[in-house]
């Protein structure tokens, strides 16, 4: 398989320079949310049939590595009296 590189471009004239699969308008922000969503692959591929298994394995590894920074990313849980509201 490619690198991770090799499948996510960002260019500042498309989709606000949002990563995208290359020769694509397809955002890495999609796919994440599309499966977080419970879409499968499989889905994806047919709601976007220029997307391959890879572009879309590709999406993830950029993910997991934009991740690794040393950036902190505050998450608030909410107070045990409010949860389940």
């Amino acid at each position: 398989m490619k690198a991770w590189r090799e499948w996510i471009v960002s260019n500042p004239s498309v989709m606000m320079g949002k990563p995208v699969i290359v020769g694509t308008r397809i955002t890495v922000e999609l796919i994440l949310e599309k499966l977080a969503a419970g879409e499968t692959v499989d889905d994806l591929r047919e709601a976007h049939p220029r997307l391959t298994r890879e572009a879309i394995q590709a999406a993830l590894a950029f993910a997991a590595e934009a991740l690794r920074a040393d950036v902190v990313y505050p998450i608030e849980v909410p107070a045990r009296e409010d949860r389940g509201r």
